[in-house]
C-alpha cells in the first residue's frame, strides 16, 4: 500500500514537472516549477519500499539520502514558485540558495560519515542513540524544511488575499499542504527526541500510510501534502491552457483568410512574423489580417459574410488601392470579428466548390 502511495504520488508529480520543463523549454517561464515537481516526484519514488531495496544494494540507505535530497531541492523551488507568483522573486533569493546549499552538503557529510547504516528500508530509530551524526542529520533536514514550508505559507497567505479564481484556490492548496507539512515536521522532531532518549530503541516500520499515528504523521500526511503542492501549483496554470487552446484555434482559423490577403498585399506581412508565445503569434496574424482587410476596404460595420465574400472576390495579384482609415477595435472584439469573418470565408469557400464541382458530375 506505501509502494502504491508513494510511486502513484512520484509519478504522478514527474509527469506534471516534465510537462512543465516542455512547456517552459516554449514559452521562456515556469522553470522553476518544473524543477520543484520533477523532484518532489523523484523523492517520493527513491523513498518507495522496493526502490529503497534496490538503492541500498549500492550504498546502505543510499535511497533516504537521495529521496530527503530531492525534498529539499523541491522545498527550495517551490519557495521561489511561489515568490514569483507573489512578485517578490528577487527578495532573498540568494538567501534561499545559500541555505539550500550549505543544508544539502551537511545532510551528505553527516550521512556518509555515519558508520553501520542499515541495509534495505533506511529507517534511523535505533541508531540516533548511538550516532550523533545522524540526529545532526535530522535536524539539518527538519530545520531546514521547516523554514522552506513556513517561507512558503507565509507568502502564499499573504498573496490569497489579492489573488482571485485559479490562482486563489492554488494559494489555498498550497496554504493546506505548508499545514500538512509543518505537523510532519513536528512530529518527525518529536519522535527523533523519543528515539534519543529510549533506552532500547526500536525500528518504527508502517504496515499502511495511516496504520497508526505515528504512521499517519511519517508517511500519510508528507504524501498528502505533496499531492496538495502538485494540484495546487497545477490549478492556476488552467486558465492559460483554456486561453492557449483557444489561441491556437484561431490562428488555424485565420490561417486560409490571412494567406489570400498576404497573396493579395504582400506589403501587410510583417518583417518578423515570429513570436516567443502563441499569443504573439495570434497578435500578428491578426495584425496582419486586419491591415490586409483594410486594404481590401472591408469596414468593420460590415456584416462577417459580406466581408468574406468581398475578400473572396478580390484577384489573386497585388493590387494598388490606397487603404481606407479604419478606427481600431478592442482585442476581444477584434478576436470575435475576426474569427467570424474567417468562418464565413471557409463557407463561402466550400459554397463555391460545391457549385463548381456540381456541373462537373
Amino acid at each position: 500500500m506505501i509502494d502504491i502511495l508513494f510511486v502513484g504520488v512520484g509519478l504522478f508529480a514527474l509527469a506534471v514537472g516534465i510537462w512543465r520543463a516542455i512547456r517552459a523549454r516554449r514559452t521562456g517561464a515556469g522553470a522553476g516549477l518544473a524543477v520543484s515537481l520533477i523532484a518532489l516526484g523523484a523523492a517520493f519514488c527513491f523513498l518507495s519500499n522496493r526502490a529503497q531495496l534496490f538503492e541500498s544494494e549500492i550504498y546502505p540507505s543510499l535511497g533516504r539520502l537521495l529521496s530527503n535530497l530531492a525534498t529539499m531541492v523541491a522545498a527550495y523551488g517551490i519557495g521561489l514558485t511561489v515568490a514569483e507568483v507573489s512578485g517578490t522573486r528577487d527578495r532573498g533569493r540568494r538567501t534561499r540558495l545559500v541555505a539550500l546549499g550549505v543544508a544539502l552538503v551537511l545532510l551528505a557529510v553527516m550521512f556518509f560519515g555515519t558508520p553501520g547504516l542499515p541495509r534495505g528500508i533506511g529507517v534511523f530509530d535505533e541508531l540516533y542513540r548511538t550516532h550523533p551524526t545522524l540526529v545532526v542529520y535530522v535536524f539539518v533536514y527538519t530545520v531546514y524544511l521547516g523554514f522552506a514550508v513556513l517561507d512558503i505559507g507565509v507568502v502564499a497567505a499573504v498573496t490569497v488575499r489579492a489573488s482571485g479564481g485559479a490562482l486563489r484556490a492554488g494559494l489555498a492548496l498550497l496554504l493546506l499542504a505548508s499545514a500538512f507539512a509543518v505537523v510532519y515536521l513536528a512530529g518527525k522532531i518529536v519522535a527523533t527526541i523519543e528515539a534519543v532518549q529510549a533506552d532500547h530503541p526500536v525500528k518504527g516500520l508502517c504496515r499502511g500510510p495511516f496504520s497508526t499515528l505515528p504512521c499517519t504523521l511519517d508517511v500519510g500526511f508528507p504524501a498528502v501534502s505533496v499531492l496538495l503542492i502538485v494540484v495546487g501549483l497545477t490549478i492556476p496554470s488552467i486558465p492559460g491552457l483554456v486561453s492557449g487552446r483557444r489561441d491556437a484555434k484561431t490562428l488555424r482559423l485565420l490561417r486560409p483568410l490571412r494567406a489570400h490577403l498576404m497573396r493579395r498585399f504582400p506589403e501587410i506581412v510583417r518583417i518578423d512574423p515570429g513570436g516567443a508565445s502563441r499569443r504573439e503569434r495570434l497578435l500578428t496574424a491578426m495584425s496582419e489580417t486586419n491591415d490586409g482587410l483594410i486594404l481590401a476596404g472591408v469596414t468593420p460595420e460590415l456584416p462577417a459574410a459580406a466581408a468574406a465574400r468581398m475578400v473572396r472576390d478580390l484577384p489573386d495579384e497585388p493590387g494598388e488601392e490606397e487603404p481606407p482609415v479604419v478606427r481600431a477595435e478592442p482585442f476581444a472584439a477584434d478576436v470575435a470579428r475576426l474569427r467570424a469573418i474567417a468562418r464565413a470565408y471557409r463557407k463561402v469557400g466550400d459554397t463555391e466548390v460545391r457549385e463548381v464541382a456540381g456541373p462537373a458530375r
